[in-house]
């Protein structure tokens, strides 16, 4: 038995727990937040070098013991090359987005939410995350089906609450929507696996993907794929079963936005990796022309619809749906190639995807909005940083070599110019060619945005109290909601000659060649934001904190993708079973 798995499923639980008793507030708050998500980090690291140290090709660190003796059900987790750095990057995103919450905002105000809501919202919000962390670690941690399904499901209701309480105005709609669409994806999920359950008379993952589909028909097989292949497609999500995912990004708050793109999408692709795929063989060759036809589909339709946004947040948003559609090509291709970009896109997704979410949550925090046209160009000269750190993200997210998001998009178009034995090469070609397509749009929204949004004379918009204050129809009373509009646009009207000076004078030092004026004070800490002077704060350090080490994963793995591709690439051999 390994402990480490156990704790690392513990550490979180019991902090959350703990926050049911009567508990300190304030900086007592933050220091078990940081505390809790930070020992569980830790734990995935030691975790990570015990199974490097080990050598191992297959599961290691196992647990099992018995759960359910008289059904048969185990209490079975383990890793190996694809769960592992997905259990890494859960706990890494977890521990940034307290790190991200627990420090003071750039009007000096700690982000974790308190005051009209009640003094326990920030409480809550802690309880929620590690409730959330749970979940997520669970999923990748279990090696029996239903354990497997438990964890997953756990993940539904903190993520339900955290857009319908801490979201945006539409956040109810947005919620409810992301609750139906994943608990009917997971009715589907839970008769596929029951289905294999009856059939083969197990439920353990590592005894059902050694069997290679023994015991099964194909059109079993064909049938199992299919109910286990929806259910996970609305978690990843494919084309078209993504409706849901623009307006719970779009609504949820920045550390919401962050683990839902950086690891929840992940919990439906690993789906196809470590059960649809290697248990289900004849079935994944019958379905994946279709699985391609999806996922390119996907990708395209996501490129498109980027194009047609105003909205950051949404706009990102709909760019998962084409990233997402790269990862389930790869899977589609059934090749160690395909998987192995699979699995690296998986990885290189989160990092840049939960960096892109952060920097929109920074720039909303600041301008009050994330409308493209609203912010008004120009964050190069106003914000440096802030926009350098955008400008980085968006060329990682597009594919450029030499960081992350190329290597996973590359090698799932290599995957599909030589698909597996039994598919249609020339279908899997027309695939690649779309796919290639599909490059080539991402690029080109990502710079139309980074066009209208870093570049140019800056254009003073209103601020972000004020927006805040205007936005507050979804969280108040119609006539408290009334009079903070009225307030607002009174404040508006008397800070406008000052904003529009202010703009000017930036927009003269730029042109004259003396650069903007500091606004990069709050990138050391020691900066602040003026209660009247119009100007906003750069990077805090705080906010290099959490975005620093993304920065530097998605640099590792798009300069040295062996260190990941060491890890994934055995285990794809084993569960494909070939050489």
């Amino acid at each position: 038995m390994s402990w480490v798995l156990v704790a690392m499923l513990a550490v979180p639980l019991a902090g959350a727990v703990v926050l049911l008793m009567p508990y300190g507030r304030g900086r007592l708050l933050r220091a078990h937040a940081l505390t809790v998500s930070g020992m569980t980090f830790a734990l995935s690291l030691g975790a990570a070098v015990a199974y490097v140290r080990g050598g191992a090709a297959g599961i290691g660190l196992e647990t099992d013991l018995a759960w359910v003796p008289w059904l048969n059900l185990r209490f079975h987790l383990g890793v190996d090359g694809v769960s592992l750095p997905l259990v890494v990057l859960t706990t890494l995103l977890t521990f940034l987005c307290f790190v991200y919450l627990c420090r003071g905002g750039v009007s000096g105000t700690d982000r974790l939410p308190r005051g009209r809501p009640g003094p326990e919202r920030a409480r809550a919000l802690v309880f929620t995350l590690l409730l959330l962390e749970v979940g997520m670690v669970g999923t990748f941690l279990a090696l029996d089906l239903l354990l497997f399904f438990v964890f997953f499901e756990v993940v539904l209701v903190p993520m339900y609450f955290v857009i319908a309480v801490w979201g945006g105005r539409a956040r109810r709609a947005a919620a409810t929507k992301f609750i139906l669409y994943t608990l009917l994806g997971s009715v589907v999920l839970l008769l596929g696996l029951l289905f294999v359950w009856a059939r083969t008379g197990t439920l353990d993952m590592v005894a059902l993907a050694a069997a290679h589909g023994a015991g099964m028909s194909r059109s079993a097989q064909i049938l199992a794929f299919v109910a286990i292949g929806v259910g996970l497609a609305v978690k990843a999500p494919m084309w078209p079963l993504h409706t849901w995912l623009p307006a719970a990004h779009t609504e949820a708050p920045t550390v919401g936005s962050v683990l839902l793109a950086g690891v929840l999408l992940k919990m439906g692709t690993y789906g196809f990796a470590r059960i649809a795929i290697p248990i289900l063989p004849e079935g994944a060759a019958a379905v994946a022309p279709w699985l391609g036809a999806f996922a390119v589909i996907g990708v395209v339709y996501g490129c498109l619809a980027c194009l047609a946004q105003r909205d950051l947040k949404r706009m990102i948003a709909y760019s998962s749906i084409g990233h997402m559609g790269f990862v389930l090509l790869g899977f589609a291709t059934l090749t160690p190639v395909g998987l192995n970009a699979a699995l690296f896109g998986n990885i290189a997704h989160g990092l840049i995807t939960a960096l892109l979410f952060f920097v929109a949550g920074a720039i909303k925090e600041r301008y009050g909005t994330v409308d493209i046209p609203a912010l008004g160009g120009g964050m190069l000269a106003r914000l440096p940083h802030l926009a350098s750190l955008l400008t980085f993200a968006c060329f990682a997210s597009l594919g450029l070599p030499g960081l992350a998001g190329f290597w996973g998009e590359m090698l799932a178009l290599l995957g599909a110019f030589d698909p597996a034995p039994g598919l249609s090469r020339p279908l899997f070609l027309l695939f690649m060619v779309v796919g290639g397509v599909g490059t080539v749009l991402t690029a080109a929204y990502f710079l139309v945005m980074l066009s209208r949004v870093t570049h140019g004379r800056p254009t003073e918009t209103v601020h972000a109290p004020l927006l805040t204050a205007a936005g507050a129809t979804g969280t108040t009373g119609a006539g408290e909601a009334a009079q903070e509009v009225r307030e607002a646009m009174a404040a508006a009207e008397r800070v406008t000659e000052k904003v529009t000076a202010d703009a000017e004078q930036v927009a003269e030092e730029t042109m004259a060649g003396d650069g903007p004026p500091d606004t990069t004070a709050g990138a050391g800490g020691s900066g602040s934001e003026g209660a009247g002077s119009g100007r906003m704060r750069d990077v805090t350090a705080h906010e290099l904190a959490a975005w620093v080490p993304l920065v530097a994963l998605i640099l590792l793995f798009g300069l040295w993708p062996k260190a990941l591709l060491s890890l994934t690439d055995p285990v794809v051999h084993s569960l494909l079973g070939t050489p």
